[in-house]
């Protein structure tokens, strides 16, 4: 890893250092402001200090004799090892039965219901939202047959997200949307942005906040270019408020944040001090292809930023759609929009009681 450090005037100045030497994928480790001495130790001048550095590709190395001695035995026991893929699978048939039959026995489901219940923990739903939901069905309709289960699952599940889906209002004047690395926040913002300036003729301004990898500002920069839009980095609370007033005759400013590691304490503290979170509307921007378990502890990570609501991505990336109810039923959090895709503004849904339905049930008892 080549590691450098920078000092400049100021920090768009540094950055620029950063990006002509290091070019856009390299990552700021540091930045604090510091006084260098003038003249025989007078004069002090504030300057911005920036450490950054560059990861270069690894260079694939050749195979280990062990690696290739592994392989060779391998290839001379094709059989066995078909064998013992065969007896696995077996097993783990057998584990599933076994799991299975446990399960209805502690449940008391009819063969039917069992079924039903089964295919919610497939999709990912919590066991305990779906065990709920079963039982609302059956209490109610009693033992009918699984088609008519399955529809009226998906009827309790459209009828619970009717009632907390929510499009971002049009006269909010600032939204941030937040989220872990990786899930899509900077495309989405300019799904979101395009959305509103074609169908509602609204005048938009960008502010990124996300001065952690200088790729990430370039890809905002590329968005801003090709919709229109006036962009500002702030890369202190000094920097957002002069933004926000410079925009100020904009119908609305989204606002685009840094993606780092969501378990790490330091991060929403830094974003808490980069950011005056009481002038604006937030949205939690999420990945359908994260583990479920991981999505929970996310948004209590992130629900110390009064989230508005949520907006999940990559939909087009799996077949496991659960977590859609698991965090909106489980936390009573509204959904705004699912993207699935990468084209701007194409790739995004608003969020569709009866769409989320068919995805997770398919349609009148489509399994």
């Amino acid at each position: 890893m080549k590691v450098k450090k920078y000092i400049a005037a100021t920090m768009p100045e540094a950055m620029n250092q950063v990006r002509k030497e290091l070019g856009s994928d390299a990552v700021i480790l540091n930045s604090k402001e510091i006084q260098q001495r003038g003249m025989f130790g007078f004069f002090k001048k504030k300057q911005i200090e920036v450490v950054a550095a560059l990861d270069p590709s690894p260079i694939r190395t050749k195979k280990s004799h062990k690696q290739a001695t592994e392989v060779h035995v391998t290839n001379k026991g094709n059989n066995i090892k078909f064998e013992n893929d065969h007896v696995l699978q077996e097993i783990k048939n057998l584990k599933k039965m076994i799991d299975v039959q446990s399960r209805q026995e502690a449940l008391s489901f009819s063969p039917s219901y069992q079924i039903a219940y089964e295919h919610l923990l497939d999709q990912e739903v919590h066991p305990n939202l779906a065990k709920e939901i079963v039982e609302s069905v059956s209490e109610k309709q009693g033992d009918i047959e699984l088609d008519s289960i399955m529809d009226n699952i998906g009827l309790v599940i459209e009828d619970r997200l009717s009632n907390v889906l929510s499009p971002i209002p049009l006269d909010k004047k600032i939204i941030q949307f937040v989220g872990p690395t990786g899930v899509g926040k900077t495309t989405t913002i300019a799904k979101v942005a395009a959305k509103m300036m074609l169908e509602s003729d609204k005048k938009v301004a960008f502010i990124t906040a996300d001065t952690y990898r200088i790729a990430a500002v370039e890809q905002l920069k590329t968005y801003a270019r090709i919709l229109n839009v006036p962009l500002e980095v702030a890369y202190s609370i000094e920097d957002y408020h002069q933004a926000i007033t410079k925009f100020s005759s904009y119908d609305v400013i989204f606002v685009d944040t840094a993606g780092r590691n969501f378990r790490d304490p330091k991060y929403i503290n830094e974003l808490k001090a980069t950011i005056d979170m009481s002038m604006m509307e937030t949205h939690l921007v999420l990945s359908l292809t994260t583990k479920p378990k991981d999505i929970v502890e996310i948004y209590e990570q992130f629900e110390h930023l009064a989230i508005s609501s949520v907006i999940f991505t990559k939909l087009d990336e799996t077949r496991q759609y659960g977590s859609l109810i698991n965090i909106v039923l489980g936390k009573q959090i509204g959904i705004t929009y699912l993207t699935n895709g990468q084209d701007v503004p194409d790739d995004l849904l608003e969020a569709d009681a009866h769409a989320i339905r068919k995805l997770l049930v398919g349609d009148c008892g489509e399994v």
